[in-house]
This record gives C-alpha cells, sequence and structure tokens, in this order.
C-alpha cells in the first residue's frame, strides 16, 4: 500500500475465502496510498493454477481466471496475464475467481475422500479397488479417475477446503461434504497403520512393536521434494509411537529436520516391512519386492505383479 502509485494493478493470487480481496485487500490498499481503488488503481484476483511435477501442462497452457473488482480491473489483469498465458477466462467478480480456486480444491478433497473410503470397504469384500479404479477408468465420460492413498498433502488441498468452511459460518450454513471429506482423509494414516500392522502379524507372524520399518517417500507427491502436510510424517509418528524402528528412504527428500531423520540408502532387505507411501518414478518397484521380505503398497506401485505376490500387501 505504502509504494502503490496511480494507474497500477494489483493481483492477488493467494488461494483463500471469497471476499478477501474486496473486503481484506482494497482497504489496506486505500488507508495505505491514499488512492481509491477502481479509480485510481485496479485490483484484482487470479488464483495460482499449479501442479508441481507436472510437465504436460505449463503456466503457459493452463487457463488463467480473473476477476477484478470492476470491468477496468478486470480487463487490466486479462492483458497482463494475456502477455504470458494462452488463454484467459474472466469471470464477474473477484469473489467469484476466489471461490473458483477453492472448488478446484474441494472437488479433488472430496473425490479422493469418496476413493479413500471405498479402498476400506474393498479390503472387508476382498476386491482389489484398484482394479476397480482402472476398470471404471475406461468409461469415457461422466468418470473421473481419482486413487487411493494414505492422505492429503501439499499446502493446498489438506487446507484450502476449510477456508471455505469457515466463512460459510458466517451465512449459517455448513459444508457437510468439506468437513466429512477431511475426516476421511485425515484418518487414512491411522488406517494405513493398521494395514501395516496386519500385514506384520499376518505376513511375517511379527508384531509392530520392535520391528524395522522402512518408509519409502515421505514428499506429498511423486517426484519432487515438498513434504508439507505430507501424510507420510504422520504415518511416521504413528509407527514411532506403536513401538517400531522407523527410517525413510526418500531420492528428493534428504533430510525431515522436524522428525529428526534423514534419508537412508535404500536396502530393502535390511527391514522387516517396506511401505511405499510416495511411488517416485526412480524406484525400481520390481526389484523391490524381490529384495523385500515384505512390502505394504499404499500407491499400487507395484502394480499388477504385487497383486499376485504373497509379499505384497496393498491398500
Amino acid at each position: 500500500g505504502k509504494r502503490l502509485r496511480a494507474g497500477q494493478l494489483v493481483v492477488l493470487e493467494s488461494t483463500t475465502y471469497p471476499g478477501t480481496t474486496r473486503g481484506e485487500v482494497l482497504p489496506i490498499l486505500e488507508q495505505e496510498s491514499g488512492l481509491e481503488a477502481g479509480k485510481d488503481f485496479h485490483l484484482a484476483f487470479s488464483p495460482e493454477r499449479v501442479d508441481p511435477g507436472r510437465t504436460d501442462w505449463t503456466t503457459k497452457t493452463v487457463p488463467k481466471v480473473v476477476g477484478g473488482i470492476d470491468d477496468a480491473s478486470t480487463e487490466a489483469a486479462a492483458e497482463l496475464y494475456g502477455s504470458a498465458v494462452d488463454t484467459i477466462h474472466r469471470v464477474s467478480s473477484p469473489e467469484a475467481a476466489e471461490l473458483t480456486k477453492l472448488l478446484e480444491n474441494i472437488y479433488r478433497s472430496v473425490n479422493i475422500a469418496l476413493v479413500n473410503e471405498l479402498a476400506q470397504l474393498c479390503d472387508r469384500m476382498d476386491i482389489d479397488v484398484w482394479e476397480v479404479v482402472d476398470a471404471a477408468a475406461t468409461k469415457p465420460f461422466g468418470f473421473m479417475s481419482f486413487k487411493p492413498g494414505p492422505g492429503l498433502g501439499g499446502h493446498c488441498i489438506p487446507i484450502d477446503p476449510f477456508y471455505l468452511t469457515w466463512k460459510a459460518r458466517e451465512y449459517g450454513f455448513t459444508t457437510e461434504f468439506i468437513e466429512l471429506a477431511g475426516k476421511v482423509n485425515e484418518a487414512m494414516p491411522y488406517y494405513c497403520r493398521s494395514l501395516i500392522s496386519q500385514a506384520l502379524n499376518h505376513g511375517a507372524q511379527k508384531s509392530m512393536s520392535g520391528s524395522k520399518i522402512l518408509v519409502l517417500g515421505v514428499a506429498y507427491k511423486p517426484d519432487i521434494g515438498d513434504v508439507r502436510e505430507s501424510p507420510a510424517l504422520k504415518l511416521i509418528e504413528l509407527l514411532r509411537n506403536a513401538g517400531s524402528q522407523v527410517e525413510y528412504h526418500d531420492p528428493h527428500v534428504p533430510s525431515v529436520p522436524e522428525l529428526g531423520m534423514e534419508s537412508v540408502p535404500l536396502g530393502p532387505g535390511e527391514y522387516d516391512c517396506v511401505t511405499i507411501v510416495t511411488d517416485h518414478s526412480a524406484i525400481d518397484y520390481d526389484d523391490l519386492v524381490e529384495r523385500s521380505a515384505l512390502v505394504v503398497d499404499l500407491r499400487n506401485a507395484t502394480g499388477t505383479k504385487g497383486r499376485t505376490s504373497e509379499k505384497v500387501w496393498k491398500l
């Protein structure tokens, strides 16, 4: 605000609840600068759309949503982003743009919760959830594939939906889908701990307490080094609390200071159980199964071979 000058454009990109740009940012800018939004400067919201590790979609090719406090602000933002991005999608207000981003993340959270819940049911019904998801994905319309896993990670999907949950309370509204999805996803590390315990008990006749367990992958998604909100951290904590000796290997994460841990060389034969938490592409999973005494695969990294191996227990 202190550095704002007449004629400039300000765009907020951080994911937030509807009303932030107009209700929070605008008053600060006007008060600090003495200028009037919409008259002296332009103000808009344009959500960040980034998927770390992807190569098929780039900043240039992912459409950019923009919504200004007035038409002139929308056009100014569209002109800015249009100089670098192929497609600009204008919406009527910053509130619509803010909610667009939340909807994108809520959509993923809810659908991931759905398949996480289904995975637990499939375990009781002795059905391979991965086979079912792959089969459903052959339908060319009306279905989008989401995969189960040990929980949600990253700085967006585990957190952002609850901005809307908080804001909705001002309107006397309860966002039940968001809250239920959060409950299911947050419980997945606990379920995965139980699966590891079951695998040790029935697959190796060993107790979790005292067992040596290698967690393979601690980043929140494959082929990146980001551990923010990674379910692997919670799972390690749960395994430690159960008395297990836990180490991890991750070619993208050399250390996790908050857990006092460093990545160890990959020697799967040294452990009672190897748990695949993040399926980095650099790992040879066929070789991993061959060299391991027991594998718990939470990501279907072992594929169809894992379905037939007596060593492999799958989510």
